[in-house]
């Protein structure tokens, strides 16, 4: 199962304070009209940040992870994956997620991803990376093989069968976190992968959690707390590793 409703982001170290959030329409190049959800640091410490949800889209979830990375230094947008099917409506716990995603194509979600890329760039010249959950994982990993310019790519317990198609492509490093008692992603398919990246020379780091559950990276879960912070401070390394930013 994919983040709820009531689901709740465990908070960075150190978190700064956040200027504004809220909702707002993006018009994705092909002319597809998404919704998404923006937060903005007072001070952007570490540069863009594109965050990609689960299969279920722009949930009330990731209204609060966008404001918990904007708290650690990012100004984020937040983007939903079914404007072209279901427009701009709620995403809540009755939204049929799953008539929709048959239509999804990776295509599409890069446009969506291009469109928040560029409202990123026009507020500050700065690099960009992206941060996917569970399906968002990832579609996160296969835009470091896209045109987007990445400095880098993340996903938590996305889906590693999403990324073969793109192997060769890759050129922006990519960050995986596993969770260790994950029955629809299990460690087995990412250490495959790992052996695949490693074979092309390409530049990634993972990170897996014994024992953790899908969607591990909650505050309800608490037997994983340690965890969360864990994945954290491995975000944070990467995003400071592969994407020095100046604050402004």
């Amino acid at each position: 199962m994919c983040h709820d409703d009531d689901a709740l982001p465990p908070q960075p170290p150190d978190p700064g304070p956040v200027a504004r959030h809220g909702h707002l329409e993006l018009r994705a190049g092909d002319g597809n009209v998404l919704a998404a959800y923006e937060a903005v640091p007072e001070t952007v410490r570490r540069g863009n940040l594109i965050l990609l949800p689960d299969r279920r889209g722009l949930h009330p979830f990731y209204f609060r992870l966008a404001q918990a990375f904007a708290a650690a230094g990012f100004h984020t947008v937040a983007f939903d994956y079914f404007g072209r099917t279901a427009g701009t409506s709620d995403r809540g716990e009755g939204f049929p997620w799953g008539e929709h995603g048959m239509y999804l194509q990776p295509d599409h979600v890069l446009a969506d991803a291009r469109a928040a890329a560029e409202r990123l760039r026009a507020a500050q010249d700065a690099p960009v990376l992206s941060v996917g959950f569970c399906m968002g994982g990832g579609h996160s990993w296969r835009l470091a093989a896209s045109d987007l310019g990445l400095a880098g790519a993340i996903g938590l317990y996305g889906l590693p069968g999403m990324v073969y198609g793109v192997l060769d492509q890759l050129t922006a490093p990519i960050q995986i976190h596993v969770a260790g008692n994950d029955m629809v992603s299990p460690v087995h398919a990412f250490e495959a992968l790992a052996r695949h990246l490693e074979e092309r020379g390409k530049a990634f780091d993972m990170h897996v959690y014994e024992g953790a559950p899908h969607a591990y990276f909650d505050e309800h879960y608490t037997d994983w707390a340690q965890a969360c912070q864990q994945t954290w401070e491995a975000m944070l390394g990467f995003a400071d590793r592969v994407a020095p930013a100046r604050a402004g």
